[in-house]
């Protein structure tokens, strides 16, 4: 009998710890998604979702392939916002316009958009757990899944209608099936191709990992048995053409006809970076997207590091900020993970597949010239989530006892900052109420509060002349803010209470910055709005 139910507490013990794992993450994801108003990037992707639905035209946001908004277009085409044919303003206005300017409920717009992305982030957690147990067994697979779902990064985002963790989530999946084409080259090299040409058609930032990825297929098949260079170079083949069709599709998936003008102008890109534009066996508004990646990349950009403003970009930026917004306990499992996997015998087979494409990525976004946020590597707790996975394989008496506390340290750190993800950073660090004071942008204050400080205004401030300067795509007066800009009229005209997001807070200076210095700190709203007394 005692054996009877040993045997069904580790058939069912697994899979209701999955559960588990994956149902707090849905809380979490769902929780912030129903609170939080659109953040600066999201109105512009909801709007081109819509535009794709009715109108099936690719001339908004082409800066972005268009896998990505369809993925957020599912969630749209069931909230059925009304929007205007033939809308001739930029992208911005577009999505202000569907969403305070057509007559829509925008909180039911944002969460219908919102759910597919949702879906998806638990879907990529199952591929997370996949990988893992291949390569570590169950009790690997439960620890990596339990660093994924505990990740603020990945929680944070992966609530939001945006591209990073959709993106990131495809790259993952295609080395995991690239993984399993060891075994089956003919099934899982195309399909991996596909996976990775799902993220090439959601996001262009990941297209540094394609020759890596090329490269591990061709090891693939070569591992697979044939140990013939023709066939290895066969499936590095096959596994770009994968890719190339997959980023068609989803564009003739908008528009099947691929009608294309460019709502504005095209910057030109010379040298070799233009040669190998032009050269993309991808569509002609791929190409001209990349060309306006590249327009992006020469701004002078402003950016926020450790109390420091500055113009330009910072090649240490993406790792500080990292140190700042993981877990402590994720951070040392991070390491060891990774090094596990290059050290063990055993395990050295999947370092390509588990740390060569992040390398490329990270290495390629420390490179960029927007310091705006960690999600531009939230590529690297999913990736790392598996390496850490494996550290359950050391031969180490404490190694087990080791890995659960730091496992339970994530997660009393991740819990603790519940619902408010975005701001988080670790203990090391103060807390998400001291992020403001060290990173800003994505990281700490992108717009996501409007609401909630609508509600403290009403409930501790009604009838108080306010004052407002805020970073984010909401629209004030909707949420029944009735504010002026104090950067308008003169400092002295500036009594009462002074509202400002602490993104703007940052890079303050001038008649912000003075205001800012001659008030006092009284409230805070989701540690991304401070409010003053003046």
């Amino acid at each position: 009998m005692r054996r009877q139910v040993t045997v069904r507490a580790r058939r069912w013990g697994v899979p209701v710890l999955v559960v588990l794992l994956l149902g707090q993450m849905a809380v979490a994801m769902v929780t912030a998604a129903l609170r939080q108003t659109p953040t600066i990037d999201e109105p512009v992707y909801v709007g081109t979702a819509a535009v794709y639905l009715h109108e099936h035209s690719l001339r908004f946001n082409p800066e972005h392939p268009p896998l990505g908004k369809l993925v957020i277009a599912a969630g749209v085409s069931v909230a059925d916002p009304r929007l205007e044919p033939g809308f001739d303003g930029d992208q911005t206005e577009l999505g202000r316009r569907l969403l305070y300017g057509s007559g829509n409920d925008p909180w039911r717009v944002m969460f219908w958009a919102r759910l597919p992305v949702i879906v998806l982030t638990l879907a990529f957690g199952l591929v997370v757990f996949a990988l893992s147990r291949e390569l570590a067994g169950r009790a690997g697979a439960l620890v990596a899944l339990a660093l994924y779902c505990l990740s603020p990064d990945v929680i944070a985002h992966g609530s939001l209608a945006t591209l990073d963790v959709p993106a990131a989530g495809f790259v993952l999946t295609s080395a995991w099936l690239l993984w399993r084409a060891r075994t089956r080259p003919r099934l899982y090299v195309p399909l991996a191709g596909g996976a990775f040409g799902a993220a090439v058609a959601t996001k262009m930032s990941v297209l540094p990992a394609l020759p890596v990825l090329t490269a591990v297929a061709a090891v693939s098949v070569w591992c697979a048995g044939s140990r013939r260079v023709i066939r290895a170079a066969g499936g590095a083949a096959v596994f770009a053409l994968a890719t190339c069709a997959a980023v068609w599709m989803a564009y003739l998936a908008v528009d099947p006809r691929l009608r294309w003008g460019p709502p504005q102008p095209i910057p030109a890109v010379g040298g070799p970076r233009g040669l190998a534009v032009q050269l993309l066996p991808l569509p002609e508004p791929f190409r001209d997207g990349v060309r306006l990646q590249f327009g992006l990349e020469n701004r002078p950009w402003q950016g926020f590091l450790l109390g420091r403003l500055y113009t330009g970009s910072l090649w240490y930026y993406l790792p500080v900020a990292l140190l700042v917004k993981t877990p402590l306990g994720a951070l040392a499992l991070w390491a060891a993970g990774a090094v596990t996997v290059t050290v063990l015998r055993p395990l050295r087979p999947a370092a390509p597949y588990l740390l060569a494409a992040p390398a490329v990525l990270l290495a390629a976004a420390m490179y960029g010239s927007r310091d705006f946020g960690t999600r531009y590597a939230v590529f690297l707790p999913m990736f790392l989530a598996v390496a850490a996975g494996c550290v359950v394989l050391v031969r180490w008496r404490w190694a087990p006892v080791v890995t659960g506390a730091m496992v339970v340290f994530v997660a009393v750190s991740s819990l603790r900052t519940f619902p408010f993800y975005l701001p988080y950073s670790n203990e090391a660090f103060g807390g998400p109420e001291r992020t403001r004071y060290r990173l800003h942008d994505s990281n700490v204050d992108w717009g996501q509060d409007l609401g909630r400080l609508a509600d403290r205004l009403d409930e501790r401030y009604r009838g108080e002349r306010i004052w407002l300067v805020y970073k984010g795509a909401g629209l004030p007066a909707y949420y029944g803010i009735d504010a002026r800009d104090p950067r308008r009229v003169p400092p002295d005209a500036v009594h009462g209470v002074l509202v400002v997001s602490d993104s703007a807070a940052a890079k303050a200076t001038g008649r912000l910055a003075e205001l800012i210095d001659s008030s006092r700190r009284i409230d805070q709203v989701g540690h991304s709005i401070t409010i003053y007394r003046r």
